[in-house]
């Protein structure tokens, strides 16, 4: 099993587990449209948010592959919760997790969301010590695949039309890195 050491601190951000208080916040990003574009999910009323967040509260460690470690995105100077971010534990036979993550979106563009990111990458290759992990985006949210080229991760994937979401083909991305690439 694997559960970081909270919080965790980055230069700008805390990492921390979510708890019920952070259901405001969380409505207030995950209810905007341009939140939800790039979603599988389309804009969320605040039973929906309630449900997440409920879920979310649970998942503060890895126990066994199909896990997912969901953290509160803190801004250090003010102490807003300013977005998510995930890791989810694919395969422990071949060590392999997954990264997500979700700004509010008054704190895009500040790189906050690529240094939490970071973080979460940290966690799965010092941390659990997987071999490689993904970051999966719609091939339209061309924002999303800038984060995850400058993390370091290499496109290895352009899959057309893969998904149906929202009665809509959708393209995704997906990038790679792995354990030596981190080094």
């Amino acid at each position: 099993m694997f559960r970081p050491t909270y919080p965790i601190h980055t230069r700008r951000l805390t990492l921390r587990p979510f708890t019920m208080g952070d259901l405001d916040p969380l409505w207030g990003y995950q209810r905007l449209p341009e939140v939800a574009e790039h979603m599988l999910w389309e804009p969320r009323d605040l039973m929906q948010v309630t449900v997440a967040l409920q879920r979310m509260v649970k998942e503060d460690r890895l126990a066994r592959e199909g896990d997912c470690l969901s953290l509160a995105v803190v801004e250090r100077a003010t102490g807003v919760l300013v977005g998510q971010v995930e890791l989810v534990w694919l395969s422990d036979r071949s060590g392999q997790g997954e990264i997500g993550y979700v700004l509010d979106p008054r704190y895009q563009g500040a790189g906050l969301a690529t240094e939490a990111a970071r973080e979460v990458l940290r966690l799965g290759f010092d941390g659990l010590r997987l071999h490689r992990v993904i970051g999966r985006c719609s091939a339209a949210n061309t924002a999303s695949a800038a984060l995850l080229e400058r993390l370091g991760m290499r496109r290895e994937a352009h899959f057309r039309q893969n998904q149906l979401v929202k009665d809509a083909w959708r393209d995704e991305y997906v990038y790679a890195m792995l354990r030596a690439d981190w080094s």
